[in-house]
């Protein structure tokens, strides 16, 4: 199975949901993935658990921006 087909799998509804959810938890003070942004601007991004978490919150940010040129790839 392709990155494609697993793509064209998901719902948007999904992908955009997580991306909301889990993407932008904890919803305050500041979601987690804005942190280690500026973390990692910063240059202050080296513990593990940070890199992790980063990976973890920014995921399905990534997952619905390709969800998103896929779909519009294949409609071109």
């Amino acid at each position: 199975m392709s990155v494609f087909s697993i793509l064209d799998h998901i719902p948007l509804s999904v992908a955009v949901l997580a991306a909301l959810t889990l993407g932008l938890a904890p919803f305050s003070p500041e979601p987690h993935l804005v942190e280690k942004l500026r973390m990692l601007a910063q240059g202050s991004l080296t513990r593990p658990i940070d890199i992790f978490d980063l990976v973890l919150h920014a995921t399905p940010w990534l997952v619905l921006l390709a969800k998103l040129a896929r779909m519009a790839l294949v409609r071109a």
